[in-house]
């Protein structure tokens, strides 16, 4: 990993290459997108079959639903114990989302105005659950029990499958604990063209969210308008500020944990102590040889993993807040008092026991983040994703007749007559 100072004439250069990495990885994937979702509209669960057969080597033969039985058969090929894990983190995730539910209301003042709003759960979702480079039951805990606690009523699944045709059993038991009981052994671009234009097998949603490749990110942005989406997910990152008491070895294995998700995650560690970032240059070098996914993380680190050296900690701070990370671990001795500054991050993690992984499976909130910087703007996956609000107005005649001059002089002032005259039609002439 290297070591720089913002003062480094390699510092702007490294940081921008870092931020704009998934831009880089783009290049080409536009057109192929646009081509795939094109097909699926006009030719629907033949072009899912065929696309499937294409990109993951599998012959469906128009088997694009998983059944009841299967799902049934892959929850008994995980042991118990495995199944109670997934029991206990969905628990977590359902207690921690429950916290969010919002309700409608309405309230009438003095002069006859009735103001509120309806809350209402979007009718169905459809969820994405990556596959490839790793095994991910957890998304689909996390994406599926916010929507059900919203009260979404039908939330349909899609995943890539296994070389065999199959889906991984800890993907459908994840998905029986969860409650989803509509799943497509599709993925890609072309899965999510199928939510969002609707075929013969799979239904139209209102809404898509998960993360997946630059090809199912893509494919989202461009059905954005069409559907809502949760966001546009990029590669996973962590950064991490440590003062001079935190332990180097927890810190390359953070470190690590985001580098073997895939090449284009970064890892970044921020800290004014000079021996911190040598002993955990050192420490990332031996950790990442005991790794099984070597290779990707290696290629991770060396060309996204910096460290940067800083005068102090506010200066930490102040670059923690312009990068806005996916992860934010604060591995210093007095976490919540760094707490209090910061703006940008999609989690943040508290103190030297609190890795970014316990905020992946088992801590109860969401770790479906805003990548990219976008943590800026944007927040994690919650209940808020799932529901929809509906303004209520209510005037009495009263009431109409008070602000009703007014509203039609507004109406007046922007040219629009007939709306300046449907104010004067109700208005009582003295």
């Amino acid at each position: 990993m290297k070591i720089l100072r913002p003062t480094d004439k390699k510092f702007k250069a490294t940081l921008d290459e870092i931020l704009s990495r998934d831009e880089a990885s783009s290049a080409g994937v536009d057109a192929i997108v646009d081509e795939i979702i094109a097909t699926v509209k006009e030719r629907g669960d033949r072009a899912l079959s065929e696309y499937t057969l294409k990109f993951d080597g599998v012959d469906l033969k128009g088997k694009l639903r998983v059944s009841e039985a299967e799902i049934t058969s892959a929850v008994k090929k995980i042991s118990k114990k495995d199944l109670a894990l997934l029991e206990l983190s969905a628990e977590r995730i359902k207690d921690f989302h429950e916290k969010q539910l919002q309700k409608s209301w309405h309230e009438t003042d003095a002069s006859g105005i009735t103001l509120g709003q309806l809350v209402n759960p979007l009718e169905r979702v459809g969820i994405y659950v990556p596959g490839g480079k790793a095994v991910y039951p957890s998304s689909v805990l996390m994406n599926a029990i916010p929507a059900r606690v919203a009260g979404v009523k039908e939330i349909v699944m899609v995943t890539p499958p296994l070389k065999n045709g199959t889906i991984n059993p800890y993907v459908l038991a994840a998905a029986r604990v969860a409650g989803v009981k509509k799943i497509f052994r599709i993925g890609g671009a072309q899965a999510i063209a199928a939510l969002a234009c609707g075929t013969k097998s799979v239904p139209k949603v209102d809404k898509i969210v998960g993360p997946g490749n630059i090809f199912v990110a893509m494919a989202k942005k461009k059905v954005f308008g069409t559907v809502d989406i949760d966001m546009i997910a990029g590669p996973s990152e962590i950064l991490i500020v440590a003062d001079r008491f935190a332990d180097p070895a927890f810190i390359a294995a953070d470190l690590l944990s985001q580098a073997e998700h895939d090449e284009l995650a970064s890892s970044i560690l921020v800290t004014p102590s000079c021996t911190l970032a040598s002993k955990v240059k050192k420490e990332v070098a031996l950790q990442l040889k005991k790794l099984k996914r070597t290779k990707i993380a290696e290629s991770s680190i060396k060309n996204f993993g910096v460290i940067f050296k800083t005068k102090d900690m506010t200066e930490a701070i102040k670059l923690s807040n312009r990068i806005a990370p996916e992860h934010l671990e604060l591995c210093v001795k007095e976490p919540m008092e760094l707490l209090k500054k910061i703006k940008n991050a999609g989690a943040v993690f508290l103190g030297a026991n609190t890795p970014e992984a316990v905020g992946d499976y088992m801590a109860g909130p969401n770790h479906t983040l805003p990548t990219g910087g976008t943590a800026r703007f944007s927040s994690p996956l919650g209940v808020y994703d799932f529901i929809k609000f509906t303004s209520i107005i209510g005037f009495s005649e009263d009431a109409i007749n008070k602000l009703g001059p007014k509203i039609e002089r507004f109406a007046n002032i922007e040219g629009l007559e007939g709306h300046a005259k449907s104010i004067t039609k109700r208005l009582k002439k003295k």
